[in-house]
């Protein structure tokens, strides 16, 4: 069954209703655009650091799991699938310190949870870690998520694709480099890294890989942009470039997978006793 996806590119800031205004324009554009998914990026609710160097104490809105927040994002999705980052209130385990997380809803409620594992710089002065990779069914199939810096480690779209991701979505709030930033931001090095992984991520695995992004500035950071939608071939099939938007593109998922794995399937001629890692 060919699918549509649909992938954002877009600023979002401390204001929720502001944001929502954000988000309900997206999906009003992503549903003329005939998405079975939309993909937004990391901290949609609440904005997101707005430095990782200079100010720890800078965390957006915490907000409940299954508050109403998220509830609001259920109604507004409907027929949609919906993914969309946000920063998760504290519990006893993180001792009071909230999570990095992102959730998946659709209009019969939330279809899966992520709390992002992998912190970069100083993020961890403002967030809590979490520990695991899972995928979870929903209308669209086999669905994985992950947020920004978990995609530079292999392992972590792998895990996901093994436990049986067809598609994954990660979701960003990726900067342009702080030091010698290009001129053209499509130029820089952290945007042309943010691609490569990517593309390297949707081929490695064989699966769809469908990326978001935060736009424009926030704090003291340049945000890339390049929301887009990837063939388990590494082949980009819509990009936003480094604008704000959407990146949509419509895919047979399974047909695609299948036959990017018919012959060379990634997945099928591991040889998982010769990964022994290596002690630290």
């Amino acid at each position: 069954m060919t699918l549509t996806f649909a992938a954002a590119a877009e600023g979002f800031v401390r204001d929720l209703d502001e944001d929502f205004r954000r988000i309900e324009g997206l999906i009003g554009q992503a549903r003329a655009a005939g998405a079975d998914l939309l993909a937004l990026p990391e901290a949609a609710l609440g904005g997101y650091l707005s430095s990782l160097h200079d100010d720890p104490d800078d965390v957006p809105p915490q907000l409940d799991p299954d508050g109403p927040e998220i509830a609001r994002l259920v109604a507004l999705a409907g027929d949609l699938v919906v993914t969309a980052g946000y920063c998760e209130r504290g519990d006893a385990a993180s001792g009071g310190r909230p999570y990095n997380s992102a959730v998946a809803v659709h209009g019969d409620g939330v279809l899966g949870r992520h709390r992002k594992v992998h912190q970069p710089l100083n993020e961890n002065n403002s967030y809590a870690a979490g520990d695991r990779f899972a995928a979870f069914d929903s209308p669209v199939g086999r669905l994985g998520m992950m947020i920004c810096y978990d995609k530079a480690f292999p392992e972590a779209a792998r895990a996901l694709a093994v436990d049986g991701a067809r598609i994954v979505v990660c979701m960003s709030a990726w900067p342009a480099s702080r030091t010698n930033r290009a001129p053209v931001l499509a130029d820089d090095r952290w945007t042309r890294r943010f691609d490569l992984f990517d593309r390297a991520r949707a081929l490695e695995n064989q699966i769809v890989w469908v990326s978001a992004n935060q736009a424009g500035t926030f704090g003291s950071m340049q945000l890339v942009a390049s929301a887009k939608v990837v063939d388990p071939g590494g082949e980009v099939l819509d990009t936003t470039g480094t604008r704000a938007g959407l990146a949509v593109a419509s895919i047979d998922v399974d047909d695609a997978v299948d036959n990017a794995r018919r012959f060379m399937g990634h997945l099928r001629d591991r040889r998982e006793a010769s990964y022994t890692s290596v002690p630290a």
